[in-house]
This record gives structure tokens, C-alpha cells and sequence, in this order.
């Protein structure tokens, strides 16, 4: 993220932002403040773009506007079915401090991260299709196959031939692909979006798909641009 000056020059609150945005450099940040979920910089310059909501600017910090845009928190639901329809991640922010006893700014943090492919709220799913994280394993000869459709439990394993990739990939029409790192970014396919998932997904090739332990763990994705 382009954010100006050095990092000990803003303010507080602005520190405090910037800390929490760092582990999530690639999701958009709603950063709660009083009654409405704030973004700030490029994420307010790109959630501004996506749901045509004001951008502005308020106050500086290390001597540079500070740009921002907002949504209320009483319509979050919409905005964040909105973000992901568009294929958008999103990582909510909430204040968990007391504001009357603290000194500087309340004390924030991540409450919950939403994803195209980890949906399970009723209010974000589309009721015409399955929300399905899907992901892939290629070996040499062989591809594994692994999805999940958190909102039902449903969970399933393919192994299949290279070739057969694109077919099952239109088939399934997944929300949300796992690769292992360093995968191709046009190795689905562009109409497909990717996550380079080193640490999300540990799977081991020594034995048949059917027969393998995938650990699907709490960690930041990697966004791979389509």
C-alpha cells in the first residue's frame, strides 16, 4: 500500500491502521469508527470505484491528506454481498476497547474476514449457486481436486487428468481457487480467481488424492490478479 512518509510520523489512530492494514495488505480494511466502517487510502480510492460511494479526504497525517471513504455500519450486509459479487475479500475491523477509558486510540481488531469462496452468512450467499471454495494440487500426470462448500459442509475429492482441468473448473464454478505457491497466474484460466495459498492449504503428494490430509488453516491469501 502507497501511504506517505514514515510510518512513526502519523498519527496515532493512522499507526494503529496502518499496523492492521500491514497483515492484510490485499484485502480491503473496514476500520470501524463510532457508526460507520472506514477505508483509507487506496482502499478508499478502490472501494469509492466499486460501490460508487464519496471519496474524500479528512485531516492529515504525516503531513499528507488523508483519503477516505465510508459505509454504515447498519448496511454493511449490502455493501459486503456488493464487494463480493465482484470477487472482492474484505477484512472487518470493530473497536473492542473501551472509548471512555482510553487513552489515545480505542483499541481495534479483526473480527471477521469475508471471502468470496468462505461464505456461509445467509444475507452474503446467492441463492441461485454454490458458494464453493475449490483447491487445486497439480502433479506431473495428475491433478487433485479438493472443494468445500462451507454453507452445507459439503466436501469433495477428484483426481483428474490435466486436460480435464478447464471442463471441471466451468463445471463447479468455483468462488474462490487455492493453488500452491508460485502457480501460474493463468493456470485456471482468466474467467477463474486465484489465491497463491502456501500456508491455507498443506497438502501431501505421497499418497492418492482420496487418501490425503488437507489442512485448511487461518491464513492471509495471496492475491494472484486474473
Amino acid at each position: 500500500m502507497n501511504t506517505p512518509a514514515d510510518f512513526h510520523q502519523h498519527t496515532p489512530m493512522m499507526q494503529q491502521y496502518l499496523r492492521l492494514k500491514a497483515q492484510y495488505p490485499e484485502l480491503l480494511l473496514f476500520y470501524r469508527m463510532g457508526d460507520f466502517y472506514e477505508l483509507f487510502y487506496e482502499d478508499a480510492e478502490k472501494a469509492a470505484r466499486l460501490l460508487d460511494i464519496t471519496l474524500t479526504t479528512r485531516g492529515q497525517s504525516a503531513g499528507q491528506p488523508v483519503r477516505m471513504a465510508g459505509v454504515p455500519f447498519h448496511a454493511v450486509e449490502q455493501y459486503l454481498a456488493r464487494l463480493v459479487k465482484l470477487g472482492e475479500s474484505v477484512v472487518i475491523c470493530e473497536q473492542v476497547g473501551d472509548p471512555a477509558t482510553s487513552k489515545g486510540p480505542v483499541e481495534r481488531a479483526v473480527s471477521r474476514i469475508v471471502t468470496p469462496g468462505t461464505l456461509t452468512d445467509s444475507a452474503l450467499l446467492d441463492d441461485k449457486s454454490d458458494s464453493l471454495l475449490l483447491a487445486i494440487s497439480p502433479e506431473r500426470n495428475l491433478v487433485g481436486l479438493a472443494w468445500l462448500n462451507l454453507a452445507n459442509g459439503d466436501f469433495r475429492l477428484l483426481e483428474i487428468g490435466p486436460g480435464a482441468l478447464a471442463a471441471q473448473l466451468e463445471r463447479l464454478r468455483p468462488a474462490e481457487i487455492l493453488v500452491p505457491d508460485g502457480t501460474p497466474p493463468d493456470f485456471s484460466g482468466k474467467r477463474h480467481r486465484l489465491h497463491q495459498a502456501p500456508a491455507r492449504l498443506a497438502f501431501r503428494p505421497r499418497r492418492r488424492l482420496a487418501r490425503t490430509d488437507f489442512a485448511l488453516r487461518h491464513a492471509r491469501p495471496r492475491r494472484v490478479p486474473a
